[in-house]
């Protein structure tokens, strides 16, 4: 049976799934209808002081919030509602006035609105008929400039925009159809341009129509002014009984108070009519164009500077003020001169650093417009570009060339060449490393600083800015360059900033060296190793029954090892102990493992001591036994360890302890299992701890000693 929800409810979410209604007056979408009734149905009912108070100082508030959004909005029609709220604003505050008026008129001086009283006090400032006078006076300029400056002009503008956008709408839909039957945007663009350029025109006509009820209010509410001032004498003497001069002052005071509370709000309303249809030809935000366009020449700043200075020293001016307006103007104008300096200053830099790339860009016109990305770039912020200037030395540089030939060494692939490439969206210290396009590493230069690390010896703290090492992640410190022999004096290790870009860029390769090895780097290591040792490479890729290993299972080969951080220099064991077991399978996973066999020497090497002793930490038979039974399998064959989250938290929890342990003895966490579960344990923490070394027994290399320097088990097992 359906059920049945009774009419005046708005339906809400309860626990069980069933839906109540609110009362549909607490609807957003009638609170606004609701408000302008009530509004109207003030105009006869009489509101008390309180209430006026409350509604005056929301007017107020709404008002400032309407200005605050016009100038931060970024274009004039992001504020489409504006001629609307213009126009309810317009009303509200005319209910507010004829309610002030019906106190004022029936209360005289016993009239206790705070708010009106408080600005009428505040104008009037003096008390007595001077301070009446006066305050009289400047009310009534407020509102001349209101009248004759702000809304006639913002009147004038918009009706100005709107004629001119109107006129120039035909146009622009036919260059929007223009573009389209030229192919140069699609039907969804070219419907969505006109939906837009309808929306501006639709927007401009409101705004001409909405700027009439601004300049409307203030007319009326320089009747309701007059009517308070004459209304006002004639009740208080004839009805009140009051003598002419205090009601004079009563009314005078009040009447000014009022008019105040009605013309700010209506005044704030008026600028940002103003501003929002004056800035169509600037759009963004006010703030970012104000600054954009005074900065834009220093030229202007010092020529005012001089005036002030001259000025200055005339007799009768004040020079106490003029002058250090002056120093400010000056101040001004050599911080932009410094800016505009170093735009150019970068631009030139960067012209010369990618002179080489732009011209061979230049050169291939018939290449595709879709480019992969680079395998391996450097980005640099603006201030990190004299690293790379050539007529400052350009020392990253020759580090980086140092680091490839030394990864080619230490890892035995051929890292390609690094773009540099300067960044705007970086920040001026900031630098960042990407493989392919992707973010691999960023961190912050201090130029004029060394990175000063406690290797674990130095007990003196120096002064400085604490950071972390960006390779390691080790506590350490920005020094200043006067402190560096200091520092070393007490033991820290000091780095300059090119050498921890350097060494940074290092230890990222490293991490990341199988996704920089392709297919076309594995072909040219075959194409290298074939000159040698042609029936290695022709056994591997031919077999002995012709039907050998594919170059993609070489490189996944290669990629096992790298991700493990196993060097493949050793490019002729590796493929030996493949071409052994090729025959018998094509599983990568078991090739990757007796690969790792051929090179125990080297894996031992490694991670021993000078005294040839591998310090290891081994697993509790039982957890290792866990581990091998969640051995899991995908479609494709690879091979993981599924543990459940609870038995998977508590060995990294057990893990992390041992690693610990193993670091505070000064030794790099090496783990020791059997043949069996070493890819398995390797799986079940390489997310969690991936520097962790994973060896198996048959890895052990016969003239090395193996120490165990603990048993990682879980907690209940211990």
């Amino acid at each position: 049976m359906a059920d049945v929800v009774k009419q005046g409810t708005s339906q809400r979410d309860a626990p069980g799934g069933a839906r109540f209604n609110l009362p549909g007056i607490f609807d957003p979408k009638n609170i606004i209808a609701v408000a302008v009734v009530a509004c109207l149905g003030a105009l006869i009912i009489p509101m008390p002081t309180f209430l006026l108070d409350t509604f005056i100082s929301f007017n107020l508030v709404l008002s400032i919030l309407v200005l605050l959004n016009v100038l931060f909005n970024r274009k004039p029609t992001d504020f489409s509602l504006f001629p609307t709220v213009l126009l309810v604003l317009t009303i509200f505050s005319l209910v507010l006035n004829v309610s002030s008026t019906r106190l004022i008129l029936t209360q005289g001086a016993n009239f206790d609105s705070r708010m009106i009283r408080a600005f009428s006090s505040f104008v009037v400032g003096s008390a007595g008929s001077e301070g009446l006078v006066v305050g009289f006076i400047i009310f009534i300029i407020i509102i001349a400039v209101q009248v004759m400056v702000i809304t006639k002009g913002a009147t004038r503008v918009a009706e100005v925009a709107a004629r001119f956008t109107l006129d120039s709408l035909n146009g622009k839909q036919m260059a929007i159809d223009a573009e389209y039957s030229s192919g140069a945007i699609d039907r969804e663009e070219a419907t969505a341009k006109k939906d837009a350029l309808q929306k501006e025109s639709d927007y401009y006509g409101s705004m001409d129509g909405a700027s009439k009820f601004i300049s409307g209010n203030v007319k009326v509410g320089i009747f309701v002014i007059i009517v308070n001032i004459i209304a006002g004498i004639i009740v208080g003497v004839t009805i009140h009984g009051e003598p002419i001069a205090e009601a004079v002052s009563t009314y005078f005071t009040l009447t000014i108070g009022d008019g105040l509370v009605s013309q700010i709000p209506a005044l704030l309303i008026s600028t940002a009519m103003g501003i929002v249809v004056t800035r169509a030809a600037s759009p963004g935000d006010l703030g970012e164009q104000v600054v954009l366009q005074f900065t834009h020449s220093a030229r202007v700043y010092w020529i005012g500077a001089g005036v002030l200075f001259g000025m200055a020293i005339l007799p009768g001016f004040p020079h106490f003020v003029l002058i250090p307006m002056s120093a400010l103007f000056g101040f001004t104008a050599l911080r932009i001169r410094r800016k505009h300096k170093k735009e150019a200053d970068f631009k030139e830099v960067m012209g010369r650093v990618g002179e080489s790339t732009r011209k061979a860009r230049d050169e291939k016109v018939d290449v595709p417009q879709m480019e992969p990305p680079d395998q391996l770039s450097l980005e640099l912020g603006f201030g990190l570009i004299p690293l790379v200037d050539k007529d400052k030395g350009a020392e990253l540089l020759e580090r980086m060339q140092a680091m490839r030939r030394q990864i080619a060494l230490d890892m035995g692939i051929v890292i390609p060449k690094i773009r540099i490439i300067d960044n705007m969206l970086l920040g001026s210290s900031e630098y960042c490393f990407k493989i392919r396009g992707v973010d691999v590493g960023k961190s912050t230069i201090r130029m004029g600083h060394f990175l000063c690390i406690n290797p674990g010896t130095a007990k003196e703290e120096l002064p400085g800015e604490k950071t972390k090492d960006p390779a390691f992640g080790l506590p350490a410190l920005w020094i200043l360059e006067d402190r560096r022999d200091e520092a070393e004096r007490a033991g820290y290790t000091v780095v300059d900033p090119p050498s921890i870009i350097a060494t940074h860029l290092t230890e990222i390769i490293k991490r990341h060296a199988s996704e920089l090895l392709g297919r076309q780097e594995t072909q040219s290591i075959l194409d290298g190793i074939r000159k040698d040792y042609p029936a290695v490479v022709d056994e591997v890729l031919m077999g002995r029954d012709g039907k050998g290993l594919s170059l993609g299972n070489i490189q996944k080969v290669f990629q096992g090892l790298l991700k493990e951080q196993v060097s493949i220099r050793n490019v002729v064991s590796i493929l030996e102990s493949i071409a052994d077991y090729a025959p018998l399978t094509t599983d990568t996973r078991f090739l990757i493992e007796k690969a790792r066999q051929a090179l125990s020497n080297q894996i031992c090497h490694q991670y021993a001591d000078e005294n040839r002793v591998l310090h290891v930490m081994t697993l509790d038979p039982s957890l290792e036994q866990k581990i091998v039974d969640s051995k899991a399998q995908t479609q494709t064959g690879e091979i993981f360890s599924a543990m459940e989250p609870g038995l998977h938290s508590a060995w990294i929890r057990a893990l992390g302890r041992s690693v610990q342990a193993s670091h505070d003895h000064g030794y790099f966490p090496v783990i020791l299992c059997s043949y069996q579960g070493r890819y398995l344990v390797k799986t079940a923490m390489e997310r969690e701890l991936p520097e962790v070394a994973v060896l198996s027994v048959a890895e052990i290399a016969q003239d090395y000693i193996v120490e165990s320097i603990g048993v990682i088990a879980l907690e209940a097992e211990k």
